[in-house]
């Protein structure tokens, strides 16, 4: 997308000028958090239950109700960063997820925390969609695969980090906050992030980016409820037949969202999704590999923390640990990654969904041989394959997206973007869910079982992730993009 905010039109419709040094850095502070936030609640969960005496319902709104305003205010908000500036809905967003989190790490009962969790989620959604915008409208070539890079690693390094900094906070107990620092931590880097968004990074906004699609944005927020809500409760609720009403009414929702957005072009207006978008196969394909990519992200993350803490009886930073090693592979084929992409094109993609395979192999074959005995260290080889995988897939994938997307319609794109990696964790944790609780009796030995039940359905991901990288554009394409 080297061609992307090039045009006279959008450096006319640029306010800030270029970005300085610092820019990249403030812009990847909201990334760090919304993620890290995503992850580092379930450490804090048995503490807030015990000092706050949280119901089962409750703990399941304070994960839930982040994860749903998160992933169902995306698209809209993406839109509304084109109308209104993507700087200025990064500050929104981040001003929201700040106050939010203060009010979580201050929380004097369940219900509060309930309530700022959710709110956390909206300005969750309403930053994310800016931050890729945001990359990809103001950096151009070599600066602007550097800055993708630095995303995937804020997006890994908050991923895997979220136990281990969770658990470190907890246990350091500083000021005798426990799991309230969880969420405090969040606000020094909120407010700096704050002080300084408004200096170093440019204001963008689409040409002639029209108004807010008001019907669209109903109907688009209340379809991906529908998907997204049984997804993320229907397990844990024993898949109740709401859960399949939903799913059910997803499908005429998002059927009419689209026939709308559809008749809305045809009328010369300005839709929430131009559907143009989806006539480039870099991008309708992308968001294919998008949402297989992310199914198996979260939903490994999961069952590895579930075997780690309940089948070997590590404690919460003990685990963390064990997951940077998979940071430390991520880390290594991050730095490289865009200079394979540049001589293999898509099948740099490709080799990274295979090493996915090839390390969760490697971890089902150590697994069933250890189970939940002999050394954590046996699980390492493995677990370097799978963080070298996620190293080579993560950014690149994003780029590839959003590679030759017009000006007028960036923010659209990186909110369905942003949408589909959220839809593809829920997806992903349901699905996995089921297979490992499948397998597991309560015993830990049985967490074994369920690990190993659920590397198979993730080594199947990578190989479906691998295969529909092939039908991205060829090499020369992608030179051009």
């Amino acid at each position: 997308m080297a061609d992307v905010d090039t045009s006279r039109t959008a450096r006319e419709e640029r306010a800030g000028g270029g970005p300085g040094p610092l820019a990249l850095p403030v812009i990847l502070a909201g990334t760090f958090m919304v993620v890290l936030d995503f992850f580092i609640v379930n450490v804090a969960i048995p503490a807030v239950q015990q000092e706050l005496g949280a119901g089962t319902d409750q703990v399941q709104l304070i994960v839930a109700g982040y994860g749903l305003a998160y992933a169902c205010g995306l698209i809209t908000a993406g839109r509304l960063g084109d109308v209104f500036g993507r700087r200025r809905l990064y500050v929104l967003g981040l001003l929201l997820f700040t106050v939010a989190s203060l009010v979580c790490g201050i929380a004097p009962n369940a219900p509060v925390l309930v309530l700022a969790r959710v709110v956390q989620g909206v300005g969750a959604a309403v930053l994310s969609p800016q931050v890729l915008t945001i990359l990809g409208v103001t950096y151009a070539g070599p600066a602007r695969a550097r800055a993708f890079t630095a995303y995937g690693m804020v997006l890994a390094s908050a991923s895997v980090g979220g136990q281990l900094i969770g658990g470190a906070l907890i246990q350091a107990d500083v000021a005798g906050l426990g799991w309230r620092s969880c969420f405090l931590i969040n606000v020094p880097v909120g407010v700096v992030a704050l002080l300084l968004t408004s200096r170093v990074v440019p204001e963008s906004r689409a040409p002639q980016g029209g108004r807010l699609d008001i019907p669209g944005a109903l109907t688009v927020t209340l379809g991906l409820v529908a998907v997204v809500l049984p997804l993320v409760e229907g397990r844990e609720k024993g898949w109740p037949a709401w859960t399949w009403a939903c799913l059910a009414l997803a499908v005429p929702l998002l059927g009419a969202f689209a026939w709308y957005q559809h008749r809305l072009r045809a009328r010369g207006g300005s839709p929430l999704i131009d559907l143009v978008l989806f006539r480039q196969r870099a991008f309708t394909v992308g968001l294919i590999a998008v949402l297989v990519f992310y199914a198996g992200v979260a939903s490994f993350f999961l069952v590895l923390a579930l075997y780690l803490q309940q089948g070997r009886g590590l404690s919460a930073l003990d685990s963390g640990l064990t997951f940077a090693v998979m940071g430390a592979g991520f880390f290594v084929t991050s730095l490289s990654a865009r200079r394979l992409g540049a001589r293999l094109g898509r099948q740099a993609l490709a080799i990274g969904g295979v090493l996915l395979a090839v390390g969760q192999l490697g971890l089902l074959l150590t697994v069933s041989h250890i189970g939940v005995g002999g050394s954590i260290g046996a699980l390492t080889p493995a677990l370097l394959l799978d963080g070298a995988g996620l190293g080579m897939v993560m950014a690149p994938l994003n780029a590839t997206v959003l590679a030759g997307i017009a000006p007028q319609l960036a923010g659209a794109a990186s909110g369905v973007l942003t949408t589909m990696m959220q839809v593809g964790n829920a997806l992903g944790v349901a699905l996995i869910g089921i297979i490992y609780y499948g397998r597991v009796d309560g015993t830990a030995k049985s967490t074994a079982d369920g690990l190993d039940a659920g590397l198979v359905y993730l080594m199947a991901l990578a190989v479906v992730l691998a295969l529909a990288i092939q039908l991205l554009p060829g090499k020369r394409s992608e030179r051009t993009a």
